[in-house]
């Protein structure tokens, strides 16, 4: 399983009324990680062949983050069957270590000519182990 990660620093814009992250920027991090992810490891060919839609989403909020805050995101493909992927995120205050958010998300994989789901392949697979 290959670990994907990068650090942000939140900043004013992703504070909601209380002045920490708003929960729905959570929830936009937990996509932008697995997009990046997902272009950092697929080829052009891949890229201009297939796309993944979010099939279900789930967030455990487990802390709180606020403006300065260095956050690590860190994310892996746990598994792959079928047309669906099931991807862990996890979001780490980088001076407590505490863990923020743990995530669970299931995507599936579409072909852009149909735009049907398409079985994942042993090429797709493998670009996350």
């Amino acid at each position: 399983m290959q670990i994907f990660q990068k650090e942000i620093t939140v900043t004013k814009n992703d504070l909601d009324q209380l002045n920490h992250v708003n929960n729905v920027r959570y929830v936009q991090w937990v996509q932008d990680i697995a997009e990046a992810h997902w272009l950092k490891n697929a080829s052009q060919q891949i890229l201009d062949s297939y796309y993944w839609v979010l099939v279900k989403h789930t967030i455990d909020y487990k802390g709180q983050a606020f403006l300065g805050d260095a956050i690590l995101i860190k994310t892996y493909v746990e598994s792959s069957e079928g047309v669906s992927s099931i991807r862990k995120v996890e979001m780490h205050n980088q001076s407590s270590n505490k863990l923020i958010i743990a995530s669970v998300t299931k995507w599936c994989l579409i072909d852009k000519k149909t735009n049907r789901p398409f079985r994942i392949s042993s090429e797709i697979a493998e670009m996350f182990n």
